[in-house]
């Protein structure tokens, strides 16, 4: 498929009261989520791999394991450990390529069995482009084979440089849609510097962060952007990180939809679960204002 979208994570365990998914999506919490969330989409954006809390505990066994618990045409793409870009910063004097190295070889079932999608190199918001340098040694020294994406979060990219370097090394600039406070705003624009691309939702709300249901009416203009990316590139990655409350679920269904996608029966259903726990949510909520009034 020309065009995958899916969510950032899928792991909420928690009531929806507290972030989680559960009772907006998943039926409950003992529900094997992978499998229950692979039922309607073919992507997803790991996250985990990230924090070294999480990441240390994991084996090429979980990544297997994920790989059973999945179709055959399913994909995950993995976030790069905090280790490679914030601690190390991307410096291959500090072994950053090493430990870029030891993660590749983790997710290697992934690989092997067709699963893995793209290699998300997510830059700390301190990461400037004076770092460029670095930046370009990194790149230079990456092991192929692999779809690479890199998410800047400083608005000193925001020249013409960084997106020759992408090209020229093949890897993907990641657009995105923050919150305005972000000063991310140019990383909403069609970027293409690969033969694929990669999308994130992060929603627009700073506090609390991810916990923002995107209207139709703002998903349009990017309904159009990918509609177009996708005549450019093989393929398009995207992914709905607005996880709080399975508000990702909603928005990722609502623009397959937006993107000529009809919906199975099941997907129906879940999307309309979704939106009548949300309307009738909203509805409580002005409900206790007025009588607060």
């Amino acid at each position: 498929m020309p065009v995958s979208i899916g969510c950032s994570g899928w792991s909420y365990a928690d009531p929806v009261e507290k972030g989680g998914w559960v009772k907006v999506f998943y039926p409950n919490a003992q529900i094997k989520k992978l499998q229950y969330y692979s039922q309607f989409f073919s992507t997803a954006e790991m996250d985990a791999t990230f924090y070294e809390k999480f990441y240390k505990y994991m084996t090429k066994e979980t990544f297997v394991n994920m790989t059973k618990a999945t179709p055959d045409n399913f994909q995950f793409s993995v976030k790069v450990p905090e280790i490679v870009t914030h601690n190390k910063r991307l410096d291959i004097d500090r072994e950053a390529i090493t430990y870029l190295e030891e993660f590749l070889d983790k997710i290697s079932p992934l690989k092997i069995s067709n699963k893995l999608g793209a290699v998300l190199i997510q830059l700390p918001p301190s990461f400037t482009v004076k770092e460029f340098k670095n930046t370009e040694e990194f790149l230079d020294r990456l092991p192929g084979g692999y779809d690479y994406a890199v998410e800047f979060r400083n608005h000193s990219w925001n020249t013409e440089g960084p997106w020759e370097m992408l090209k020229h090394y093949n890897i993907a600039a990641v657009m995105t849609d923050s919150p305005e406070q972000d000063k991310l705003k140019f990383l909403s624009d069609t970027i293409v510097t690969a033969n694929h691309s990669f999308i994130r939702w992060h929603g627009r709300q700073v506090k609390p962060r991810y916990n923002y249901l995107y209207s139709k009416e703002e998903l349009k203009p990017w309904a159009e952007k990918v509609k177009q990316i996708s005549r450019e590139t093989a393929v398009v990655r995207g992914y709905f990180n607005n996880h709080y409350g399975a508000r990702a679920v909603v928005n990722a269904l609502e623009f397959k939809q937006m993107l000529g996608t009809v919906l199975s029966e099941e997907e129906r259903a879940a999307l309309q679960h979704a939106r009548n726990y949300f309307s009738e949510t909203s509805s409580q909520l002005k409900l206790d204002r007025s009588f607060r009034q």
